[in-house]
């Protein structure tokens, strides 16, 4: 800046010595053409501007350049906050514009509706999905009339014949066990469709649980997963069953959860006493020498008891008794010399404390049996109280109310659908969920046999956006409706409810498989019905049941 002051200094200068008129030579005159030396003057003026205006121009382009030099860090400091400002925000939308990809695309392959919304265009069901449209009132009562009502009376006198062999089988059993060393039995209680007057499908299988309880001086003490003991998280809807003396303390001895050293001793228990202690949980049916009931053990008992107590009254019967699945306990066949024969499921529970809750180890028909490495630890069954819910609840519906109707209905298209494209995770369990939470939540008169239609829509409905979520909750585990009347445990109403479709979000395969199923079975619902209803002569109805069954 100074080198610039100075230059312009210097021009200024050097124009006024050669100033022609402030400086004039010695014997000198003055032109005659004054005019003319104007003109040169001016024109040197106009340069020395133009010099001038040059020279500013470039110490101001001098002072920008310092200025500059001076304000790079903090711009650099700037456009390194804006360039990180502009990285969030990329990143943000990155995530945003993701989250709407997957929502768009899951919810193009689903094509789900809400439950509680309005009906939508492109709803899987009625006449918007391609065409097909569920059957009609007068199509479905045909339908039901023809392959459905007759079956109930049948299942009566199964369900009394079967009642009868097995109170006879239960008391010789008793009689050949050790009163003051085996397991007592206790009354059968029959559970589950044949019970519940909804199965529709041969065979007719009746589901009877059996209440067992240890000799004395014994007891079973329950824990299960919602109670606060230390069970894991992925055993939601399981329990264990220790097996403890009467006059035992619940805590137990501190020598059972810690390791003495070899030269200490329990003053309480010793070595003589822990062997002794040992043996008899082996009888009692432990596992590896701990306190808690093994399934497996359990499961050999009562098919070696059962063998016994046939062989002590075969001799009364025309038929033979033989197991029909030996990974259960009690999944037996009576075959008749006819050929004929008869198939029922007798499976020992224990009781949860003093509900109608039971732990049950192993489900014969549907799968749910604990894992091979987890004998400890029993599913819980609340089988009692969803029938005495569906009995209770039946008092207060319209007369020949169609809530059993429409899972009947369901259930035999279900099961037509699965013998066509194999077999899917949907069960029949997850059905009469369905059916029970609607039952809970829609008012009584909307049950009335004339709802028919409306009702099984509600029903494939509410499956369908259970599909969508992956989330079926059970029934009873977490409902704070349940009426008092039921003296439902107040335990498992306080827990978080359970998710019957847990199993989906782990399993992608079987839940598209499940889907697929479901949605193969809309489209056939109005080919299924009409195969047996469409040109059936009244007289053969009989035979009908037959064939649909």
């Amino acid at each position: 800046m100074p080198a610039g002051i100075f230059r312009v200094c210097l021009v200024v200068i050097t124009a006024i010595v050669n100033h022609p008129l402030l400086f004039p030579k010695e014997n000198a005159t003055v032109p005659e053409d004054t005019e003319e030396i104007i003109q040169r003057m001016k024109e040197r003026e106009e340069n020395l501007r133009l010099e001038q205006l040059r020279l500013e121009q470039e110490m101001a382009g001098q002072e920008s350049a310092q200025k500059a030099l001076e304000e790079a860090p903090k711009l650099e400091e700037k456009l390194e906050e804006d360039a990180l400002r502009w990285d969030l925000w990329s990143a943000m939308s990155m995530v945003v514009f993701l989250l709407i990809e997957l929502w768009r695309q899951d919810f193009q392959d689903g094509n789900w509706q809400d439950w509680a919304g309005e009906e939508d265009d492109m709803a899987i069901l009625g006449k918007a999905f391609k065409g097909v449209a569920l059957p009609n009132k007068a199509t479905l009562t045909n339908f039901y009339e023809r392959c459905i009502v007759g079956v109930t009376g049948e299942m009566a006198r199964m369900r009394e014949l079967v009642e009868g062999f097995a109170d006879d089988l239960l008391e010789a059993l008793r009689s050949v066990c050790n009163r003051d060393a085996d397991m007592e039995v206790e009354e059968c209680i029959g559970v589950g469709s044949m019970y519940e007057n909804w199965r529709v499908r041969k065979p007719y299988v009746c589901d009877l649980i059996v209440p067992f309880t240890p000799p004395e001086p014994y007891r079973f003490r329950s824990q299960v997963w919602c109670s606060g003991d230390s069970i894991p998280p992925d055993k939601q809807g399981y329990g264990t069953i220790k097996v403890c003396r009467r006059d035992e303390d619940v805590a137990g001895c501190i020598c059972d959860k810690t390791k003495l050293g070899e030269d200490m001793l329990c003053l309480l228990h010793s070595q003589a006493s822990q062997t002794r202690h040992n043996s008899e949980r082996e009888d009692l049916l432990c596992f590896n020498n701990t306190q808690y009931l093994d399934a497996d053990q359990v499961m050999k008992w009562f098919q070696i008891a059962i063998t016994k107590a046939w062989n002590r009254i075969s001799h009364k019967y025309e038929f033979d008794l033989t197991f029909s699945l030996l990974d259960s306990p009690g999944a037996l066949k009576i075959k008749f010399r006819s050929g004929k024969s008869i198939a029922f499921n007798i499976t020992p529970v224990v009781q949860c404390e003093d509900s109608d809750v039971y732990f049950i180890s192993h489900f014969p028909r549907s799968g749910l049996t604990a894992d091979p490495s987890s004998n400890t630890y029993w599913f819980l069954t609340f089988a009692v109280y969803e029938r005495r819910f569906i009995h209770s609840l039946s008092k207060t519906l319209p007369a020949n109310a169609c809530h059993l109707s429409c899972l009947q209905i369901l259930s035999f298209l279900h099961e037509k659908q699965c013998s066509l494209s194999g077999p899917s995770g949907l069960t029949n369990y997850h059905l009469k969920t369905a059916m029970l939470h609607l039952l809970q939540t829609r008012p009584r008169q909307d049950w009335a046999p004339e709802n028919l239609e409306a009702r099984l829509q509600d029903m494939l409905k509410f499956l369908e956006k259970s599909l969508q979520e992956k989330k079926l909750c059970h029934f009873f585990i977490g409902n704070r409706k349940v009426p008092e009347e039921l003296g439902f445990p107040g335990i498992f109403q306080k827990a978080e409810p359970l998710n019957l479709f847990r199993s989906f979000v782990l399993h992608r395969d079987i839940y598209q498989k499940t889907v697929d199923t479901f949605h193969e079975m809309l489209r056939n619902t109005a080919a299924l019905i009409n195969e047996y209803t469409v040109h059936v002569p009244i007289e053969h109805t009989n035979g009908l049941h037959k064939e649909c069954l």
